[in-house]
């Protein structure tokens, strides 16, 4: 239908295909009932399509994807192609799952960022470039649930659905689904827990957090930059490696301006551990960065069972000194 079309036939396939049929009249010029005839659909059905989108465009983020998808101008259209945008849903959907997370943008910032919020405060978890938060509200992965001068997103039960996708949960991908199916699947909670997150909820006979917040911010500093390290890089980094053997980064030792983008981002990671050295950089790298549970590193690490939490405690503090001792560079993500 789109093929003769101009720019609207250069739009990368994640676009859905009721977002097609919207700009395909409203920018194309093509009636409705010409859209239904090409379709083999009733106008009614892509009648409600358009409408449907029509009103989302009181989404900051959805009118942002529209306008840039009607030029195919640089952003979601063009710049985040299909393997940049499911490597992004990778990274920040697991995120977004966790019980409390929300993302937040303002219309001046051209970034966005993951926040949990509980009871020990507001943890940031992950940034992401506005381009890719506009691609996630156009697909239905998230929704906005608080407008004003910052907009607050959650995840949807289709966003939920496309992490399960992404992590090979489901399946083969599900043959496509006609215009006027809403999707309406139940399926279990997807929900992505670090073990930071886990750990800090435990509580001594006083009840106090075995993880305090200050913590629990410089695991998730240590984490962002791990992933932000492995974005854009030309070979996988074997941080493994570097816990047997030091691993040069690009040149941004103590005292120096660090670096930007991945490369800044592996410096930081590489000077973290460094600085907590063997057996706590160990810990530290497998629960923050890894992932890992606290049984299952201390299995691949040899250590006896529940040793490996106070070991985690200790790596913790030290990464937090760490951190607090680069001033203001030390509070920077990303």
């Amino acid at each position: 239908m789109t093929a003769n079309l101009s720019p609207l036939d250069q739009l990368p396939d994640w676009v859905p295909s009721a977002v097609r049929l919207y700009l395909t009249h409203t920018e194309g010029g093509l009636s409705l009932r010409e859209i239904a005839r090409a379709e083999g659909v009733h106008a009614s059905t892509v009648l409600r399509q358009v409408r449907r989108f029509e009103n989302r465009r009181d989404d900051p983020l959805v009118d942002g994807a529209l306008g840039r998808l009607k030029g195919v101008e640089e952003g979601p259209g063009t710049a985040t192609g299909d393997s940049a945008l499911d490597a992004e849903a990778r990274r920040v959907l697991p995120r977004l799952a966790e019980e409390g997370a929300l993302m937040a943008v303002a219309p001046d910032m051209d970034r966005a960022v993951i926040l949990r919020e509980g009871a020990e405060g507001t943890v940031r978890l992950a940034v992401l470039d506005r381009l890719v938060a506009e691609a996630f509200a156009l697909q239905d992965w998230i929704v906005c649930v608080q407008s004003g001068r910052v907009l607050r997103y959650v995840i949807t039960q289709a966003g939920r659905l496309a992490l399960r996708r992404l992590r090979g949960e489901e399946g083969p991908a599900p043959a496509p689904r006609s215009f006027d199916e809403e999707d309406t699947r139940r399926t279990r909670p997807v929900t992505v827990e670090s073990p930071i997150t886990a750990l800090a909820r435990r509580r001594d006979r006083e009840g106090k957090p075995f993880l305090t917040p200050d913590l629990v911010a410089a695991a998730e500093r240590l984490r962002e930059d791990f992933e932000a390290a492995q974005t854009g890089a030309p070979v996988t980094q074997d941080w493994d490696r570097f816990l047997s053997g030091p691993i040069r980064g690009t040149g941004a030792g103590k005292g120096a301006l660090p670096g930007k983008g991945a490369l800044g981002a592996r410096d930081r990671v590489i000077a973290a551990l460094d600085d907590l050295g063997p057996g706590l950089a160990d810990m530290a790298l497998r629960c923050c960065c890894y992932m890992e549970g606290l049984e299952t590193a201390e299995r691949r690490l040899g250590w006896s069972a529940r040793s490996g939490k106070i070991v985690l405690r200790i790596a913790l503090l030290r990464l937090k000194r760490h951190y607090e001792s680069q001033g203001e560079t030390g509070k920077m993500m990303g």
